[in-house]
């Protein structure tokens, strides 16, 4: 759950990087509460709900996808692949799926590399 609020933390954050599983995990839990929106709409008799939740996941959606681009050091432009009916679907698919590189890329530091030690039991060099 963490995974779906960091999500909306960044809202309209189109740039940095988000990892495979901080994508997946998101629509993992958008999914689910799509469904409880599509249920709760259809027990009320009503088409309220699982439209407002689709606009309001919308830029959601696209900003976590470009910034999944980012982790696999592609532009956020292959987002646009969504336009071609089919193929596109597929081609944006693989793209997700793909794992982040490792390390540092044009699009920021790596979401899994392990933070600097810091304090008094840290590493130093003598670099001299």
């Amino acid at each position: 759950m963490n995974w779906y609020i960091d999500a909306w933390k960044h809202y309209f954050d189109f740039e940095g990087r988000a990892s495979r599983k901080a994508y997946w995990m998101f629509v993992l839990f958008n999914f689910i509460f799509a469904c409880a929106a599509l249920v709760l709409d259809a027990v009320l008799g009503l088409n309220l709900f699982y439209p407002l939740y689709g606009l309001a996941t919308l830029i959601l959606s696209i900003s976590i996808a470009v910034r999944r681009f980012h982790d696999t050091d592609r532009s956020g432009w292959n987002f646009l692949w969504n336009l071609l009916p089919v193929v596109g679907w597929i081609i944006v698919l693989v793209l997700l799926v793909l794992a982040g590189t490792s390390g540092a890329n044009r699009f920021g530091e790596d979401s899994y590399a392990p933070a600097p030690a810091e304090g008094p039991d840290a590493p130093t060099c003598d670099c001299d």
